[in-house]
């Protein structure tokens, strides 16, 4: 069987057309709501600030008593519910986050006054008009959009959630998604391995990978190479959105997977990225379930989970933020391609240059690398070398996400 090769971006363009987006819905409250995605629009119901307050510890005063000195009222503390009843030749003394009465526009801290009493204090003279000063709805005001549907809620977006008095949102359900392995040499942690066979380490990091960007992946067993158990175990996956298999679908003879798939109804929607490494990639559409066949090789799968995968469950649970954010580097060394195909080059990123780990020299069944590197660099299929101290784009393992598209290749 002969692999066909689109481009990486090809690829992913193909698949973020043909997967299905989830559309039903649970209403959650907002501490189990990180990681998950907004379902409908939400708007400002509170003004923030919601009243005028101090920025700063200081003395709130009339602008055009600068360089004057005055007599301190009172303090104002925050809680407190202050009326406007400042005398010609007075100010207050406030702290941080304390209402200012409306009587009071600008804001000066303490430090940057002289002679200081506690009846008394002398301003400076060259402060401005509504410094540290506060004003209500200057954040946001009541109305306006707070965040749009298809918004990823992280620690930030919980914050302001719980700012606004809101307790419980609406969320797109979670992508259910299946983790599956293969090949007759794989043994799980817990068993025996002997000299000849090897442990599961794919569905185990993938899991994890996932799982760590919000997802629930959850792994359900691995298929022998054998084409009849196969099409079985497949067939009786009805119940989860995605199935991600590891190994199984490149063109050696014991590689059942592919054909186990279409023998299930699986229409391909490519089977074969030109990219080093990650070839033998496949994805498809099985009944209304998504498939995500991914190579082998531990270094490749868990790549090519980060670098196809992710964006497109993303877009799969309704996000409107769905690739990953570039950010630019300096190359640490002079790098050189073979092959028309891109290339991808795990990386770690130290004080903006990025260094090949161990060289570059790294083998797609490797899997310590991985734990040695902290970022990515892609390379069309154009480049036949990159030199050192290059400016290039690099995405980081762990980066967020980001709603426009981008050229990600270098």
């Amino acid at each position: 069987m002969q692999l066909d090769s689109l481009s990486l971006q090809e690829a992913l363009e193909k698949a973020l057309e043909a997967a299905p987006i989830k559309r039903e819905t649970k209403i959650v409250m907002i501490d189990d709501a990180p990681g998950k995605v907004l379902a409908e629009d939400l708007f400002v119901q509170k003004n923030l600030p919601s009243f005028d307050n101090s920025a700063m510890d200081g003395y709130a005063f009339k602008a055009s008593d600068a360089g004057k000195r005055l007599k301190i009222q009172r303090s104002i503390f925050a809680g407190d519910k202050p009326k406007a009843t400042l005398n010609k030749g007075e100010c207050y003394k406030i702290m941080t986050g304390a209402q200012v009465p409306s009587d009071a526009d600008t804001i000066v801290p303490f430090e940057k006054c002289s002679d200081i009493t506690d009846d008394a204090v002398t301003l400076p003279e060259n402060i401005q008009k509504g410094a540290n000063l506060r004003r209500k709805g200057e954040e946001t005001k009541v109305g306006n959009i707070l965040f749009e549907k298809g918004t990823l809620i992280g620690s930030a977006q919980t914050a302001l959630l719980a700012a606004q008095g809101i307790t419980a949102v609406k969320v797109i359900l979670p992508l259910k998604i299946a983790i599956v392995s293969s090949g007759n040499e794989i043994r799980e942690p817990w068993e025996r391995a002997s000299e000849d066979e090897i442990y599961n380490a794919n569905a185990f990091g993938i899991t994890a990978l996932l799982r760590s960007f919000g997802f629930d992946a959850v792994y359900v067993g691995s298929i022998p190479d054998n084409l009849e158990e196969a099409i079985s175990y497949l067939a009786g996956i009805k119940s989860y959105d995605v199935i991600l298999t590891t190994g199984g679908i490149s063109h050696g003879d014991a590689d059942y997977l592919y054909q186990a798939f279409v023998t299930n109804g699986m229409k391909s929607l490519f089977h074969g990225v030109a990219v080093k490494p990650g070839h033998p990639t496949m994805m498809g559409v099985m009944r209304d379930i998504f498939i995500m066949g991914m190579p082998g090789n531990p270094l490749t799968t868990m790549i090519m989970t980060h670098t196809l995968s992710l964006p497109i469950l993303f877009h799969m649970q309704g996000s409107t933020r769905i690739h990953h954010t570039p950010t630019l580097a300096r190359m640490g060394q002079t790098l050189s391609f073979r092959g028309k195909r891109s290339h991808i080059v795990l990386g770690n990123v130290q004080n903006g240059v990025f260094h090949p780990t161990r060289g570059g020299k790294v083998g797609s069944g490797m899997l310590t690398p991985l734990s040695q590197s902290n970022a990515l660099a892609y390379f069309s299929q154009a480049r036949e070398s990159v030199e050192k101290e290059e400016l290039i784009k690099i995405v980081t393992l762990h980066d967020l996400t980001r709603n426009e598209s981008f050229e990600l290749l270098n």
